[in-house]
């Protein structure tokens, strides 16, 4: 069974606040997100999340977007293995 989009974003969040050293509620905190909105990233409730999402994740990593969103599970991802865009 293959990774969905939202496992890897999950996954990405999850080493990077590790990585950090943060929980992801103080990602929550920092990003200026509501937790639930993290959680529910975390969790794959949320399995498309928005570019603004993203970004303000990836900015309180001290990351830009693209640096982010370059994750080689992430670039070996293909839109087209059966999930809704």
């Amino acid at each position: 069974m293959s990774m969905t989009y939202s496992d890897i974003i999950s996954i990405r969040i999850r080493e990077l606040c590790k990585r950090r050293g943060i929980t992801i509620n103080r990602l929550a905190t920092l990003s200026g997100l509501k937790q639930s909105s993290i959680d529910n990233i975390i969790h794959g409730a949320s399995s498309n999340p928005t570019v603004k999402t993203l970004h303000k994740i990836a900015t309180t990593f001290n990351m830009t977007l693209s640096e982010f969103l370059d994750y080689p599970e992430l670039n070996n991802y293909s839109p087209d293995d059966g999930e809704e865009a």
